[in-house]
């Protein structure tokens, strides 16, 4: 279960739960109510270092069968929706398209509509989460681009494909199009497109 690779922006969200004072929500925490429940489980899979999605949750919180009911994931997502607008959840970017929506907690600590004061994680176990992310982020390998190291990167990335594209154009104007400039050109466009997207999506 344990995600043993973070992005930059999971490394942060992570960071500002564990650090973050009590926030205040707009909904009703109450033990055996289903927002309570989900933002548990949701706690739960972040003292792993990980983002969990609808179905993850559903598996850990209920039971595997009700991974195939439809409207029971309907409903799961509607009040992950309510937990967004409360200010308890957020939704990350998703990492490829066809993926389900990942959830992450803005805190451990939350104050709810009626005033209780909600401790999703103990002092003990957070601190176990903070040597485990840690520990993590020192791995070899492990994500270390620096915003700016990000900047020259974008800045790099965006200079290739309006060069790219600006030698595509220039291609196509000519009385002959060289086809080895127009298919070097446009390929490394794509491709530098693709790659800007995914540091994008990082931060």
């Amino acid at each position: 279960m344990s995600q043993t690779k973070l992005t930059s922006i999971e490394t942060r969200f992570l960071h500002e739960a564990l650090s973050g004072d009590y926030k205040t929500s707009n909904i009703r925490l109450r033990e055996g109510e289903y927002q309570y429940d989900l933002a548990m489980t949701i706690a739960s899979f972040h003292l792993e270092l990980h983002f969990p999605d609808v179905k993850d949750i559903i598996r850990k919180l209920y039971a595997e069968e009700k991974i195939g009911d439809v409207q029971f994931i309907r409903k799961i997502q509607t009040i992950l929706k309510k937990m967004e607008r409360s200010n308890i959840v957020t939704i990350l970017p998703k990492k490829k398209p066809w993926e389900l929506q990942r959830y992450a907690l803005l805190s451990f600590r939350f104050q709810d509509v009626d005033k209780n004061l909600i401790v999703l994680a103990s002092d003990q176990q957070r601190k176990q989460m903070q040597d485990l992310l840690y520990h993590v982020s020192t791995q070899p390998g492990a994500a270390t681009l620096t915003p700016s190291n990000a900047i020259v990167k974008i800045l790099l990335l965006s200079f290739i494909i309006v060069a790219s594209y600006s030698a595509v154009l220039w291609a196509l104007i000519q009385p002959i199009i060289d086809l080895v400039i127009f298919i070097i050109a446009f390929s490394s466009a794509v491709v530098s497109s693709i790659i800007l997207g995914r540091v994008l999506s990082q931060r």
